[in-house]
């Protein structure tokens, strides 16, 4: 069963990111702000669940949470600053975008920016530990999923629609064929096998 926040002396953002391994588009980062005695039946990491179930729980996190808020950093300034840069930067511009200003950030994976100073503790998995975690990862995919799948109406050669732009060997032989798209980034190798494609 999952924590509802790391610690609960201050505020707690709980904040994650979807999109780091793709080869095209944005990465999306989502800031969740949860009462302290939430409860959601089925909430977890979002990699855990169905398209479905996260399509489900998507609006009654957003109508439920104190505050959430979602932020992005496109292709472009990914092949500017790469792309651990950039996903502080999107969890940096969904942080600041909250309603009410968190006195603690509980960020899953293991590295970060400071941000505002506030304090902040990395959580390996925590979207599988922390409910606020979980409720950002399925904010940062559901809402980049979506931007995927309107984007793969004008490029549907590349099948974004279901690959939402990560390396599938599909998307690679499409890229390979026909060349990248104005939304690819240029500097993933699109036959790295080393490319996340979580």
């Amino acid at each position: 069963m999952l924590l509802n926040c790391y610690q609960q002396e201050y505020i707690e953002a709980g904040c994650d990111e979807a999109g780091r391994g793709c080869l095209a588009g944005p990465v999306f980062a989502a800031a969740v702000i949860l009462p302290y005695d939430y409860h959601l039946e089925g909430l977890t990491d979002s990699k855990q669940l169905t398209h479905k179930q996260r399509e489900k729980l998507r609006p009654i996190i957003e109508s439920e949470a104190l505050s959430w808020a979602v932020g992005i950093v496109d292709h472009e300034e990914i092949d500017q600053i790469n792309i651990l840069n950039a996903s502080f930067l999107a969890m940096h511009r969904a942080i600041g975008q909250l309603a009410i200003e968190p006195g603690y950030l509980a960020i899953d994976g293991n590295r970060f920016k400071n941000y505002a100073q506030i304090p902040h503790s990395c959580i390996v998995k925590g979207d599988g530990k922390y409910l606020n975690i979980a409720a950002a990862s399925i904010l940062a995919k559901t809402h980049r999923d979506a931007f995927m799948t309107r984007l793969s109406a004008h490029y549907p050669q590349y099948d974004w629609q279901q690959n939402k732009g990560y390396p599938t060997i599909a998307h690679r032989k499409a890229v390979i064929k026909m060349g990248s798209s104005p939304f690819h980034r240029k500097t993933f190798n699109v036959s790295d096998p080393q490319i996340d494609n979580s």
